[in-house]
């Protein structure tokens, strides 16, 4: 709500604001239906329910999963798995919701060129989904995850030309679909430095039994992304601690 608020406040249509985030507060969505903001995004059927009580004006973009290998966990990421898109898209038709089109976000991903036309062409099934069902599908949001122009992991123009490519292929123009994209990343990625204090190591040989490599997911699951690509700088050293000497006073004699 803030964020709309903010956005409204510098002159943005509420025609031109997503509201992409997945979760969505029903206050909030009732104060995005007072303001005329009817893009946002849903990828299951309990977030479907709560917008066709809340905010049945809506136009609805169906989040699909960016990373569909076994290795990822669909239970702790976002986007729904391409075998449940049907049903969410059919869920949609009966409660009278309109769906416009698709979005996905690679985000760490992002640096892998391939997955970006993964993503794309997963985006056409499911835009083939919705069209057949009697969906108006018109718009496709490729989410973010740009690598900055000082990432020499993956240059953003080989990037853009594996999206390109994607693009042409699978959504050529002349099919009536509208792209956009979400490049928060591309912009801030050099604007923060973390500092952090190191307090402590420890060495976990790889090899070493239940090990996977990254952190125990044995008793506690957890998300894994690629390591980032880290350069320690020195920071300048702060100022010696002063001292004041001090002697305890002795102790009272017994009586």
């Amino acid at each position: 709500q803030a964020e709309i608020t903010r956005v409204q406040g510098i002159g943005v249509p509420p025609d031109r604001i997503f509201y992409c985030s997945p979760c969505k507060q029903v206050a909030h969505l009732r104060y995005a239906a007072t303001h005329g903001v009817r893009l946002m995004a849903f990828d299951n059927e309990v977030e479907l329910s709560k917008v066709a009580r809340s905010h049945p004006r809506a136009r609805m973009l169906l989040g699909i999963a960016a990373d569909p290998s076994p290795a990822a966990r669909p239970s702790l990421s976002f986007g729904s798995t391409l075998e449940s898109c049907g049903h969410l898209l059919q869920a949609a038709k009966d409660q009278a919701v309109e769906v416009v089109g698709i979005s996905f976000h690679l985000g760490s991903r992002g640096l892998e060129p391939q997955a970006w036309a993964q993503a794309v062409a997963t985006a056409q099934l499911v835009f083939d989904m919705g069209t057949e069902l009697g969906h108006h599908m018109h718009l496709l949001d490729i989410g973010g995850g740009f690598p900055a122009t000082e990432d020499s992991r993956a240059p953003l123009e080989e990037v853009a030309a594996g999206i390109n490519s994607a693009l042409d292929l699978y959504f050529p123009e002349g099919s009536g679909v509208e792209i956009i994209a979400r490049p928060g990343r591309y912009y801030v990625t050099s604007a923060f430095t973390l500092a952090v204090s190191i307090t402590a190591l420890e060495e976990i040989p790889v090899e070493q039994p239940g090990s996977d490599g990254g952190c125990d997911s044995r008793d506690v699951p957890c998300v894994l992304h690629p390591l980032p690509d880290v350069s320690p700088v020195s920071l300048s050293p702060l100022p010696a601690p002063q001292y004041v000497p001090w002697v305890p006073d002795p102790p009272e004699p017994s009586p």
